[in-house]
């Protein structure tokens, strides 16, 4: 599973980054960026339930799982 940020949906809540420190981390105007590198991080299997509830925390529903292709 990857992690995916619609960013016409994003307000920059920062919500996600809060509860998957791991993965993501905020930039300078509390937007999303994941500490991997990549644009749709790849999800540990031992982070997966931490990232459910990201997704589901999110306000805007900007925040969404992605199959790994």
């Amino acid at each position: 599973m990857r992690l995916h940020v619609d960013w016409t949906r994003c307000d920059g809540h920062g919500a996600c980054a809060e509860l998957l420190p791991e993965l993501l981390d905020l930039d300078d105007w509390g937007y999303p960026v994941s500490r991997t590198g990549e644009r749709d991080p790849s999800v540990p299997r031992d982070l997966e339930r931490l990232a459910v509830r990201a997704v589901r925390a999110c306000p805007l529903q900007a925040l969404r799982r992605v199959p790994t292709t």
